[in-house]
This record gives C-alpha cells, sequence and structure tokens, in this order.
C-alpha cells in the first residue's frame, strides 16, 4: 500500500509538471517557427538549458522556493519544457510550403491554414517531443525525494535510509516500469498520429 501511494504522488507530480510544460512550451515553440532571425539565439538559450543536469535545477529551486512540492514541480516544468518545444518549432517549420500554398489558393486564411495544415501536420513531431519529455520526467521526478518532493525518490531515500535492499529495488524497478510503459503507450500513439498524417484524406477514418 506504502509503494501505491508514493507511485501515485509520483505520477501526480509529473503529470503537473507535464501539464504546465505543455501550456507553456508549445507556445514558445509555435513562437520560434515565425522568429526568423531571432530563432537561433533563442533555441541555443533553450538547448543549454535542457543540458542543465536535474539535480542542479532542484537544488537551484531551494533557496528561492523551499522545499516540498513546489520546487519539485517547478524544476520539472522546466526540464520539460525544451524538448516540447523544439520539436513544436520543427514540426511547424516542416510543414511543405507546397501545401501551404494549396490550401491559400482554396481560400483559406492565415489562421485556417494553421488549424487545419500547420498543425495537423506538426503534431506527430511535437508529439515526440511530449513522449521524450514525458520519460525524463518520469524518471527525473525520483529526485524530488531529496528536496520532501514525495514520490518513488522518497520510497527510496527511505529504502536507503533503513537499509532496506528490497524496498530499494521495488523504489527504483516501480521508476523503470512507469517510464517504459509512458514511453511505449506514446510511442505506440505517435505512431499512429504519424501514420494517420501521411494517409491520403479519403483515406482517414
Amino acid at each position: 500500500m506504502d509503494l501505491l501511494i508514493h507511485v501515485r504522488d509520483h505520477l501526480l507530480l509529473a503529470g503537473a509538471a507535464l501539464a504546465a510544460a505543455l501550456a507553456v512550451a508549445v507556445p514558445i515553440g509555435a513562437a520560434l517557427a515565425r522568429a526568423g532571425l531571432a530563432r537561433s539565439a533563442w533555441l541555443s538559450a533553450i538547448g543549454t538549458a535542457r543540458v542543465i543536469p536535474s539535480l542542479a535545477v532542484l537544488a537551484l529551486m531551494l533557496p528561492l522556493i523551499g522545499i516540498g512540492f513546489a520546487p519539485a514541480f517547478v524544476a520539472l516544468t522546466l526540464l520539460a519544457i525544451p524538448p516540447i518545444a523544439i520539436n513544436t518549432d520543427l514540426g511547424l517549420r516542416g510543414v511543405p510550403a507546397a501545401m501551404r500554398e494549396a490550401a491559400r489558393g482554396l481560400g483559406m486564411s492565415e489562421r485556417q491554414i494553421r488549424m487545419r495544415v500547420d498543425w495537423p501536420l506538426a503534431l506527430p513531431v511535437v508529439f515526440s517531443g511530449v513522449r521524450i519529455a514525458t520519460v525524463e520526467v518520469i524518471a527525473s521526478a525520483s529526485l524530488a525525494g531529496f528536496i520532501g518532493g514525495g514520490g518513488l525518490g522518497e520510497y527510496i531515500i527511505n529504502a536507503l535510509a533503513a537499509n532496506q535492499m528490497g524496498q530499494l529495488l521495488e523504489g527504483a524497478g516501480s521508476v523503470a516500469v512507469l517510464a517504459l510503459l509512458a514511453d511505449a503507450i506514446l510511442g505506440a500513439i505517435e505512431r499512429r498520429l504519424a501514420f494517420t498524417e501521411t494517409k491520403p484524406a479519403w483515406a482517414r477514418t
């Protein structure tokens, strides 16, 4: 029962961070796709943020927010933003110009082109970023235990303190299973999205 409670807390923390990251990263990625010359500088900044170790981000949050759920949530949100933002930019910029021109020739407005052409075609790439972010956040959420963020990290730390090897393996194994399960489920959805977008319109169900 104790393990299940920690699994629940782990998923709540990871889910909250991913939801916040999506709300922030998708608009950032969309803005980057239209940023012109400033795009490279912004992408470099985002790429630099991506290589900062998760534990370092958690440590930076301590003096600013303190311990508990809040600093872990902020740190994991920051961790999830780069892959989603980068893939959103790549997906939107990868839409063939010929497709946009054809839509424009049919009389679509720019807003209609974005909603009916750009985003549907970019969705598989964007979702790939979400998949990467999800796996990273689930794995890194275990570090939240070091700052009182709860989840399976706390379960693992308690096992280390009590020298309980069985509990330690349960906690570490649960993190691995959650990450692999999320990757498998999201990978299947990603492949489905990619397949759907490559099918001709008349073949879609």
